[in-house]
């Protein structure tokens, strides 16, 4: 088909453009054939040279291009998660295992007991592993307090200890000793964390030098306001320390890891740097810096090339069971020698309890401990990766430039052999992009070039359509035609609507958790779909309970439940409808159980029962979309949610199956039958928070039974505050013959046992009876 000719329209819109009024944006022109004839002689005849999509389209790229510069979270997501996928294709090949993980797993826990150990069974791994010839060991942990196991400190809580024996105890070397000694002969390195809360350290305890090259770079660096050490005593043995803090990108991914951050305003060496360093025997971490920011950080043999915040882009590999060896084989003399011999070697750990797991673009879970392997393994290998400050100068230019050629070339070759020349040039540049990281490590992002050119593409084709179709709307008209008006009016009256975060709300939180699930899920080990579908089978009915209740059950995390109310739908009864969703709860795990029992006496097979704490806790919550710019979840956060949690692990120390926040005891008090059982301060808080219990309903309430048992509980409290034991001691034994008290006598037991340890030892004058926790 020859090419068409555009003539332009006369009448009221040509008169319109000629007084440059608003019609002369809206001028539209007609095919005409070439067999039509030549135009009339009057009628100014003209082709464009620049039309509306034209303009369009370059207003669409003039605005593109400071985006880049300001580089949104969108458009920094979409760039992550594209050198994701680059690292998923093409993971880093294992050429080198200079690194061994020590890895105290679940075998390791079975074996010597709960972490954290003895520093003594700790100084023996240390030995052990200096004797096998390990270059350098170091932990990604930190021992902040001094060993609880030590002989004086363990006479020191022994209130029936005769004197002798305490005294000789006394005389003991403390385990830290123990452990210093072992770190001083040895070539270790010691971890700490950062803190958010601002920390006072001892000032005279050894610091890593820093040398700057540069302007000062400390601007540029991640900030923590404190530092968590070890104990002076190990600080001061160590060959070095270094931070193992790791913060993931806003995804939750670990992409960067920083090698030097500022803590209690001085810089600090990451624990692998600082690993690096001892090896290399050098004194000092030279930080190189530019008006841009960090540059490389050096040491004796190595510059290692970072970002403007001295992070270093990993190029990751997958997890690898080759690196880790159990801190077990260590301990009991069954570890190979050539596993650790002149290698460094990481003592961390995967244990499921400890909950030291991060998420990388090439695995969905690894231990935190590899990822300061994967760190050493890429340094020390040379293949880390980089993403040079002329990486966005590149992908501006090729933005500019293929949209440009879109702009210039779309009204010649016409949609369809665009098209073709587009996806032609998206695949050049990818296959650039791509090179780039294969072969050198450089990290350059297709997807925003890519995605501009298709802006302007979209642009010029939308524009042409409208144009085609004779009519140009205004975008408002668009919309409507394709949104109901009633969303469109509320998204334009509530854009906020559309991002993440949330609203300040009053909420009751609840979390329940199965005790002892560790022992039911051995239970299981070699039948794993029979634990699923147990799982499966008291899950649905706390869930019935919780929203028969009206809650919202904000996630399941394993065999716990997080939930809450008075969101997203108002729910003014919220403290009482939690309540009786967590007696409802109880009732449904005791006929469970029940049910469970009959069925393995008819089938012969042995039963472990199912025991549930739940945690109860109200106040000021944020409540909303949470989670990253990709994927996010209607759920909250706030103190009262950590207070919420920690409520609940505290259940069974005080022996009761429900645990109630201050907040909620006294909104549900005239209700439901609540006993007060401690001031706590829960481990985390500074604040004590008065807790109770909740042990059942009105009707339980409302008895005489309860009666006598809140009277007797209240004058013990009464009695145990005021420093009264004897008094308290006949409280106990009055409240434990009420017939109410059912339930109960693991809280009384828990009493009973501090009283006789402070008749002891009596507790100091500013006591205020207040209990501080020491565990979650």
């Amino acid at each position: 088909m020859p090419p068409a000719v555009l003539q332009r329209r006369d009448g009221d819109e040509a008169a319109a453009a000629a007084t440059g009024g608003p019609a002369r944006w809206l001028r539209f022109f007609r095919v005409r054939a070439p067999q039509d004839g030549p135009p009339h002689p009057g009628r100014g005849w003209r082709r464009p040279r620049i039309g509306l999509d034209r303009w369009l389209a370059l207003a669409l790229l003039a605005a593109l291009v400071p985006v880049r510069l300001w580089d949104p979270a969108p458009v920094e997501t979409l760039r992550l998660r594209t050198f994701d996928a680059f690292q998923s294709l093409h993971p880093r090949p294992t050429t080198l295992r200079p690194v061994t993980i020590v890895d105290i797993d679940e075998d390791s826990i079975r074996a010597f007991g709960q972490w954290p150990w003895a520093r003594t069974r700790v100084a023996d791994l240390v030995r052990r592993l200096t004797e096998a010839g390990a270059a350098a060991i170091a932990f990604d942990a930190v021992f902040p307090e001094p060993d609880r196991l030590s002989p004086g400190l363990v006479a020191a809580s022994l209130p029936d200890l005769d004197p002798a024996t305490r005294e000789a105890l006394g005389k003991l070397p403390s385990n830290d000793a123990a452990f210093a000694q072992a770190v001083a002969a040895s070539r270790v390195v010691l971890g700490q964390t950062a803190l958010e809360q601002a920390t006072d350290n001892e000032s005279a305890l050894p610091q890593t030098g820093f040398a700057t090259l540069g302007p000062d770079p400390s601007a540029f660096l991640s900030r923590f306001p404190g530092l968590l050490r070890n104990v002076p005593e190990l600080e001061r043995a160590a060959a070095g320390r270094g931070l193992f803090t790791i913060v993931p990108e806003r995804d939750g991914i670990v992409r960067r890891v920083p090698l030097v951050m500022m803590a209690e305003d001085r810089m600090v060496p990451a624990l692998s740097l600082e690993v690096l360093r001892v090896l290399t025997g050098g004194g000092a971490v030279l930080v190189r810096a530019d008006a841009a920011g960090v540059g490389a950080v050096a040491l004796p043999g190595f510059e290692i090339p970072t970002d403007a915040a001295a992070s270093v882009w990993l190029h990751f590999n997958h997890h690898d069971p080759a690196r880790f060896v159990s801190a077990k084989s260590v301990l009991d003399g069954s570890l190979d020698p050539a596993k650790v011999a002149q290698r460094i070697v990481l003592v961390g750990t995967s244990a499921i309890g400890l909950l030291d797991n991060k998420t990388t673009p090439v695995d969905r879970t690894i231990p935190g401990v590899e990822v300061h392997a994967q760190v050493l393994e890429s340094v020390l290998t040379k293949a880390t990766l980089s993403y040079p400050s002329y990486s966005t100068v590149v992908e501006l230019l090729l933005t500019v430039g293929v949209a440009l050629g879109i702009v210039v070339f779309a009204p010649v070759l016409g949609a369809a052999w665009l098209m073709v020349l587009g996806a032609v040039v998206a695949s050049f540049i990818a296959a650039i992009a791509w090179s780039r990281f294969t072969q050198l490590g450089i990290l350059i992002d297709p997807t925003f070039p890519l995605m501009a050119s298709f802006s302007v593409y979209t642009v010029l084709v939308f524009t042409n359509y409208t144009r085609e179709q004779m009519g140009r709307q205004r975008i408002r008209s668009a919309f409507g035609q394709y949104l109901s008006p009633a969303l469109v009016e509320q998204l334009a009256s509530h854009p906020e609507k559309l991002r993440l975060g949330g609203e300040e709300r009053w909420l009751t939180i609840m979390f329940s958790d199965v005790r002892g699930f560790t022992a039911i899920s051995e239970f299981y080990k070699t039948d794993p779909a029979g634990l699923t579908a147990l799982m499966n089978r008291f899950l649905t009915p706390l869930t019935n309970a919780i929203i028969g209740k009206r809650g919202t059950i904000d996630k399941y995390m394993g065999d716990a439940i997080m939930a809450f109310w008075n969101a997203p739908l108002d729910d003014p009864d919220q403290e009482a409808n939690a309540c009786a969703a967590a007696l409802e709860m109880i009732a449904r795990m005791s006929a469970l159980n029940a049910l469970r029992k009959t069925e393995a006496e008819s089938g012969g097979f042995p039963v472990l029962p199912i025991d549930i704490g739940i945690g109860v806790n109200t106040g000021r919550c944020v409540v909303g979309n949470m989670g990253s710019d990709l994927r996010f979840d209607y759920s909250v956060l706030g103190d009262t949610v950590n207070l919420a949690s920690r409520l609940e692990g505290q259940s069974k120390f005080y022996g009761v199956k429900i645990i109630l926040g201050a907040a909620t005891a006294r909104a549900v008090a005239d209700r439901f039958a609540v006993l007060e059982i401690d001031l706590i301060q829960v481990k985390g808080k500074t604040q004590a928070e008065t807790v109770s219990t909740l042990l059942g309903d009105a009707d339980l309430r409302a008895s005489d039974a309860f009666a006598a048992l809140a009277a007797g509980h209240a004058a013990m409290l009464a009695a145990y505050r005021g420093r009264d034991w004897a008094g308290a001691r006949a409280g106990i034994a009055a409240c434990r013959a009420c017939e109410a008290a059912a339930g109960l006598s693991g809280l009384y037991d828990l009493y009973a046992a501090r009283i006789a340890a402070f008749e002891a030892e009596p507790p100091p004058e500013d006591w205020t009876g207040v209990y501080v926790a020491l565990t979650k």
